[in-house]
C-alpha cells in the first residue's frame, strides 16, 4: 500500500504530532506500507516533490512545532484554472498522484485545504483529511488540532498586557487572529479576563464601545482590556461589501478595525488606548499537552481509515469521540460562533461587553 501525506495552508502547533501519529500507526498496523512525505503542501504535489519516509522520521517530533514536510498556500480558486493550454494545478496533482502510484493521500489542513481535498476526491483520488486550524472553524468537528495551543498563547499575551495596562492606567486592545470567525478571541478573551470581546459574528457599535469604556472609567476602573479579533468590524462596515470595506480601511492606512477603534476611544473617553498585535506568535511554537494528545488521536485514526480503505472523508471530533465526516459534506462550510453560544452567555453574565447594547 502506498500512501502520501502533506501539510497545507498556514502552519500550526500539532502538525508534526499528527504526522507522527499517522506514521507510527501505518508502520505498525499495515504490512508492507510505503509512506511518502509530499513537500510544501499541494505545491509539492503539483511539482512532483516527495520523499519516502521511514519510522525514523517520526522520532522526536511529537512536541515539535511547525511541520517537517513544509507547507504553502495554494488558493482554491486557482486549482482548475488553465493558462496558455497548460494543465491546471488540479490536473497536475492528479497526474502526480497516479505517477507516484498512491492508494491514498492524507491532507492536513484548514478550510481551503479541505475544499481542494474534496475536489481531488471528486476527481477519483482516494483522500483522507485531518482538520487543522487555530481558528477552529472547520464545519462538523467540535475542535481542530492547534486551536487549544493558540488559545494558551493568546491568553498569555492578554495576561502580560494586563500588568502594563494596570501600571499605566491604559485601555489595551489585543488583536487576536481570526479573520472570519471569533472562536480564538472568545476563548482567549474569557481565559484572559478581558473586559470586552469583539468578534466578527457580532459587529460592534462604536458608540456602545465608547459608552462602556467611559462608564468603567467614571466608576473608577483605571484600565481595560479589549480582546478584538482581526476580523472584527463595526455595524457600518458589516453593511459594506468586502472590497468597499477594505478600500475604506486602506484609505485610513489600516487593515483591521483595531487602530481606528483605539483612536476613537482615546478621543472620546480621554484615556490612553494602545494596540498590541501578537500576530504569528499565536500559531508558532510547540503544541500543548492537549494538542499533542488530540493530534496523536487524529493521526492514528486517519491511519485506521486508510487501513480500512475509507476514503473521501475527514477526521472529526464529536462529543469527545473521534469520528469522520464526508469531505463533500463539510468542504466550503464554515463553523462560526453562534450568538447564543454558552460561552457568550457566560461572559455576558460576568459583565463582559461584546460592543453592542444588547445581543
Amino acid at each position: 500500500m502506498k500512501i502520501g501525506i502533506l501539510t497545507s495552508g498556514g502552519d500550526c502547533p500539532g502538525l508534526n504530532a499528527v504526522i507522527r501519529g499517522f506514521g507510527k500507526y501505518v508502520f505498525n498496523q499495515i504490512e508492507g506500507v510505503e509512506l511518502y512525505g509530499i513537500a510544501d503542501g499541494y505545491g509539492g504535489l503539483i511539482r512532483g516533490e516527495w520523499r519516502k519516509m521511514t519510522p525514523q522520521d517520526f522520532v522526536g517530533i511529537l512536541n515539535l512545532g511547525g511541520t517537517i514536510l513544509g507547507t504553502s498556500r495554494q488558493p482554491f480558486k486557482l486549482m482548475t484554472l488553465e493558462e496558455s493550454n497548460s494543465p491546471s494545478k488540479l490536473d497536475l496533482m492528479k497526474q502526480n498522484y497516479k505517477k507516484l502510484g498512491l492508494d491514498c493521500l492524507v491532507t492536513l489542513g484548514g478550510a481551503g485545504t479541505h475544499k481542494t481535498a474534496a475536489l481531488l476526491s471528486a476527481e477519483g483520488c482516494h483522500v483522507i483529511g485531518v482538520p487543522k486550524t487555530i481558528d477552529n472553524d472547520i464545519y462538523g468537528t467540535d475542535v481542530t488540532f492547534g486551536f487549544h495551543t493558540a488559545v494558551d498563547t493568546a491568553t498569555e499575551c492578554i495576561d502580560r498586557v494586563h500588568t502594563t495596562a494596570a501600571s499605566h492606567g491604559r485601555t489595551m486592545l489585543v488583536e487576536i487572529m481570526g479573520n472570519k470567525v471569533g472562536w480564538l478571541t472568545l476563548y482567549a478573551g474569557i481565559a484572559g479576563g478581558a473586559d470586552m470581546i469583539l468578534i466578527p459574528e457580532i459587529p460592534f457599535d462604536p458608540e456602545a464601545v465608547v459608552a462602556t469604556i467611559a462608564k468603567k472609567a467614571s466608576s473608577g476602573k483605571a484600565f481595560n482590556i479589549i480582546a478584538i479579533a482581526e476580523g472584527a468590524m463595526s455595524r457600518e462596515e458589516a453593511a459594506m461589501k468586502k472590497k468597499a470595506r477594505q478600500l475604506a480601511r486602506r484609505e485610513r492606512g489600516e487593515t483591521t478595525a483595531t487602530q481606528s477603534l483605539a483612536r476613537l476611544i482615546a478621543e472620546r473617553v480621554g484615556v490612553e488606548a494602545r494596540v498590541t498585535v501578537p500576530g504569528y506568535m499565536q500559531r508558532g511554537g510547540n503544541p500543548s499537552a492537549y494538542d499533542r494528545v488530540l493530534s496523536t488521536e487524529m493521526g492514528s485514526f486517519a491511519g485506521k481509515l486508510a487501513k480500512e480503505g475509507r476514503y473521501g472523508v475527514t477526521v472529526a471530533v464529536q462529543k469527545n469521540e473521534i469520528t469522520y465526516n464526508s469531505l463533500a459534506d463539510i468542504a466550503g462550510r464554515q463553523k462560526s460562533v453562534p450568538v447564543d453560544h454558552p460561552l457568550i452567555k457566560t461572559a455576558l453574565s460576568l459583565g463582559v461587553s461584546f460592543g453592542v447594547e444588547k445581543i
